[in-house]
């Protein structure tokens, strides 16, 4: 999809980024060894969107229609052994719109063939969990084919440090005790292997030591330590990659929210892959998965709403089968801004997904993002979708499309203030009563109501405003029955065009969401994986950095109008290289929990200001070459630390700088393409087109983190935006070697191959 045509026929419009949407046919041939009649032949799809049909030598093996879970094809019957196959899968995405995100088509996740013995370990057969840490008690239960012997082995660092064996019957539960065992945290994030035997069938996995509760007293609790969820809202796609999942793209994406103070991941809106979930147990990322963005109502024309009543019992058991033996995973969630929450039929929905989550996994407790005043709006009969509304005027919001322009237009306080209205109250309250945990969309301003009036809730900000990342730390750390907060976004995605972007004319001259426009424009990180100045406050916000961080206005559009968004903070950048602007005016930024902040340029001291609401201060200062530096004081005038940015250089080169010098045959590398001076320091201003060649590997994607883009990202050339752009090189041969110019600089790297 990432490579079609975007155009104004696109019925996907805005939402998917101008995407035209089409149908796609694989055909695939392979041969079958005769040795493997004796065995049990198993297609495991990761991911094909969406209503993908695989047939095996022209018989039809198997239908899924949601496009985000992952399925079994048991392959045997269809096969012809000793000769050559034919596999064919069939992925439709041509009925559009069908979603309010750039979905991606076709099989955008791995395909596995498993070859099994005839009596083996059921896929997904092996579930472990911890019953206590103290001594350490972990439970594995396996599952097989037949009765038989089965053992399991536990091992840390390739050492056995628990055994079993045991007679089956088919199904056979072990406990087993750890001695010093090395617990599983987001700061420790320790592993173990699960090896099980049955016959000459073996199963390995990875696992942590760990156990979770959830009360209103005592909040979230890992190993019976509280702890406070920072979480970001993360889309499935992998920017400039689109939908494409890939291993090494997964793990960049957490470790870059985890260097930049996130805990948690909320998977929105349907169930992540297992590459991402195996660099959160890696990393130390806590996981809400998350089902789905409808249940019966529809919010476009051809989504999901009409199967999920049929499907969901399958769907959820993919995921929680997936999910089950990630330490990381502490939550499932069933719905997003399902305004169907607000009727009874809704509730009983609810109940009955729920009461599926626990009888697959009575450990993890369920939730789901319900938009508070949402919720109001559609039982007064404003904003709702129907298909005759769509058809009428394809063009008109309705659904969640109709919310998000209101809390466009009004700005984020209307939509937080609206949610304190006793109505919301009324058209929540059942609900929330039925949920394990109180997932609240934009309700920030009800949590001191709620709490009160509600003991035994349990609350999560499941989506948030970057604003409130002040707030909701200072009210959470007082109030244990507040768990924790997932912003929307923690990293940029393409669809839901222009939603959080603030964009000059120079980088954006169509108006907002029209036809070039691809990315929302709404993440703390953008579409690069590059961390903005409201990554630095949140930062500050969450008390994970004593240095007060400086982010600065575009200088060269100090007083130029942008275009707005509920879902932006701030459009300030990290940087003090705005190269031959002295004397205009600049916005500085400040985060800091200083009492007193004082403001320094070039050695002068250019403003002080006491700490206010929350912890941003606001200057505006003459720019000028140099050095910008911000003091924290305390209220005697003492100095707590200070932070500096220095303006580039003069000189400018085109800089070629790959993430990982070494990589696999295989392996996805990025690139980052800079206009810098000597030292590597970015210079913002430098707005020029790159061209990109690639020698000894595959150029994947091409593009910048600009939300408007009409070249898109399948090109060799880009432009860049405020001095950078990347490309995603896969590594094809023992030397990967990256050239870039932009007609007169050259810059070139190369990456070993291993």
């Amino acid at each position: 999809m990432i490579s079609e045509p975007r155009t104004y026929e696109s019925a996907g419009g805005t939402n998917t980024g101008w995407f035209e949407g089409h149908d796609y046919e694989y055909v695939k041939t392979f041969t079958v060894n005769d040795e493997y009649k004796d065995k049990e032949l198993i297609l495991e799809f990761e991911g094909v969107y969406r209503n993908a049909e695989v047939y095996i030598n022209g018989k039809k093996a198997l239908y899924r229609a949601y496009g985000y879970t992952n399925f079994y094809v048991r392959a045997n019957e269809f096969l012809n052994f000793g000769g050559e196959n034919e596999i064919r899968v069939v992925a439709e995405n041509s009925k559009q719109p069908n979603n309010r995100w750039y979905s991606g088509a076709g099989i955008y996740r791995p395909v596995y063939l498993f070859v099994a013995e005839k009596e083996h370990i059921l896929m997904n057969g092996v579930k472990i969990s911890t019953l206590s840490i103290n001594p350490a008690v972990v439970e594995v239960i396996v599952n097989t084919v037949s009765a038989g012997e089965v053992k399991v082995e536990l091992l840390k660092n390739g050492k056995t440090v628990a055994s079993i064996v045991g007679a089956s019957d088919g199904q056979i539960t072990f406990n087993l005790r750890i001695d010093n065992a090395e617990l599983w945290t987001v700061d420790a994030p320790n592993l173990y292997e699960c090896k099980a035997a049955f016959k000459n069938d073996e199963w390995t996995g990875v696992f942590g030591i760990r156990t979770q509760d959830c009360t209103p007293e005592g909040g979230f609790t890992m190993n019976g330590k509280r702890v406070i969820i920072r979480g970001a809202c993360i889309h499935h796609d992998n920017g400039i990659l689109g939908a494409r999942c890939y291993a090494e793209a997964e793990e960049r994406k957490i470790k870059i929210l985890k260097e930049n103070g996130y805990n948690a991941i909320r998977s929105a809106h349907n169930p992540c892959s297992k590459a991402l979930l195996d660099a959160c147990d890696r990393l130390g990322m806590l996981v809400l998965d998350e089902y789905c963005d409808m249940w019966y109502v529809h919010k476009t024309t051809y989504d999901y709403a009409d199967y999920v009543r049929d499907w969901y019992e399958q769907d959820i058991s993919n995921m929680v089968e997936k999910d089950f033996n990630h330490p990381s995973v502490i939550m499932y969630s069933l719905g997003n801004e399902v305004a169907e929450t607000a009727q009874e039929k809704g509730i009983e929905f609810f109940k009955k997904m729920q009461d599926l989550c626990h009888k697959l996994d009575p450990i993890r407790p369920v939730t789901t993002g319900v938009n508070i005043f949402f919720n109001l709006l559609h039982s007064m009969g404003l904003g709702v979708y129907s298909d005759k509304k769509a058809k009428e005027n394809p063009k008109k919001k309705v659904g969640s499309e109709f919310f998000n322009m209101i809390a466009g237009i009004m700005g984020d306080s209307f939509m937080k203030n609206m949610a304190r209205l006793h109505g919301c109250d009324i058209k929540t309250k059942g609900c929330y009563a039925a949920m394990d945990v109180a997932g609240y969309n934009y309700g920030i301003l009800r949590y001191k109501h709620d709490i009160k009036k509600y003991p035994q809730r349990i609350i999560l900000g499941s989506e948030t405003f970057c604003a409130d990342a002040y707030m909701f730390w200072e009210f959470a750390k007082k109030h244990p029955a507040v768990i924790g907060d997932f912003v929307w976004a923690g990293i940029d995605y393409l669809g839901e065009v222009a939603i959080g972007s603030w964009e000059y004319k120079e980088y954006a001259p169509e108006p907002s969401g029209a036809l070039g426009w691809i990315s929302a424009g709404s993440g703390r990180i953008n579409l690069i994986g590059e961390p903005l100045g409201e990554a630095f406050y949140t930062k500050v916000a969450f008390e994970l950095t004593d240095t007060p961080q400086i982010a600065v206005v575009p200088v060269n559009h100090t007083k130029d109008r942008r275009s707005p968004s509920a879902w932006k903070f701030s459009n300030a950048l990290p940087t003090w290289s705005w190269n031959g602007l002295n004397g205009k005016t600049a916005k500085v930024e400040v985060y800091s929990r200083a009492p007193v902040v004082e403001l320094y340029v070039n050695g002068k001291k250019v403003g002080k200001k006491k700490f206010g609401k929350n912890c941003k201060f606001d200057f505006k200062v003459k720019y000028y070459d140099g050095e910008i530096t911000a003091v924290g004081r305390d209220k005697k005038h003492n100095e707590l630390s200070r932070n500096t940015l220095k303006t580039a250089g003069n000189e400018t080169v085109l800089t070629v700088l790959p993430e990982k010098k070494n990589v696999a045959l295989g392996e996805v590398c990025f690139v980052r393409l800079r206009f810098t001076d000597n030292n590597g320091v970015i210079k913002p201003l430098e707005h020029r087109q790159v061209s990109v060649e690639v020698e000894g590997g595959e150029l994947l994607a091409l593009g910048n983190a600009c939300p408007f883009n009409p070249r898109g990202y399948a090109d060799t050339v880009t432009d860049t935006y405020y001095g950078e752009a990347m490309a995603v090189v896969k590594a094809e041969e023992e030397k990967v070697v990256i050239k870039a110019t932009d007609g007169n600089l050259k810059g070139e790297a190369s990456i070993a191959v291993k």
